[in-house]
């Protein structure tokens, strides 16, 4: 096994209110919003970090198809999936009209942030 060339720093998320999805994921992961800038908002979580930028042209990809095809999304596991959708629906997730974890059995469900990036909740 070869040493890497790069380590993950960031994953950054484009969106039109930085804070407003920051505070949304912050109450997904918990952590803490180290940088608070109106276009740019930092959140360390576990010694990782997840940035979101303003993006005022932003618009939410239009998963699973169409003309905005998603470029990335996060699978985040949970223990309990019913305890937790119901709070991250609280925090102002919405659950995916469409549900292929659901279909085939696998132990997923898909949602949309409150600026529409899709992400999924996980039991492993």
């Amino acid at each position: 096994m070869t040493a890497p060339l790069a380590r993950l720093r960031t994953i950054v998320l484009d969106c039109v209110e930085p804070r407003v999805l920051a505070e949304f994921y912050q109450g997904l992961l918990g952590g803490e919003i180290t940088v608070d800038e109106a276009d740019w908002v930092t959140l360390v979580v576990e010694g990782g970090r997840v940035a979101f930028q303003e993006s005022a042209d932003f618009v939410p990809p239009t998963w699973p198809a169409g003309e905005r095809p998603q470029q990335l999304h996060l699978d985040l596991t949970v223990t309990d999936i019913d305890a937790v959708e119901s709070q991250v629906l609280a925090l102002g997730a919405t659950r995916h009209e469409i549900q292929p974890g659901e279909e085939a059995g696998d132990p997923f469900r898909v949602y949309l942030d409150p600026a529409g990036h899709p992400f999924c909740l996980c039991w492993d």
